[in-house]
């Protein structure tokens, strides 16, 4: 069994894997939001 010294239990592979994972989905989720909120300005601008 692998020395698990830090507080999440990962190993260093598990962990850059979870990173890659969590910034790729974040990356995608900011981009739903950007284009629902340019599209809500094209139907309604709010300024």
């Amino acid at each position: 069994m692998a020395d698990n010294s830090n507080m999440t239990g990962l190993s260093e592979d598990e962990a850059q894997e979870f990173h890659g994972i969590f910034t790729s989905s974040m990356t995608g989720f900011f981009g739903v939001v950007i284009l629902a909120h340019v599209l809500a300005w094209l139907w309604r601008p709010w300024l």
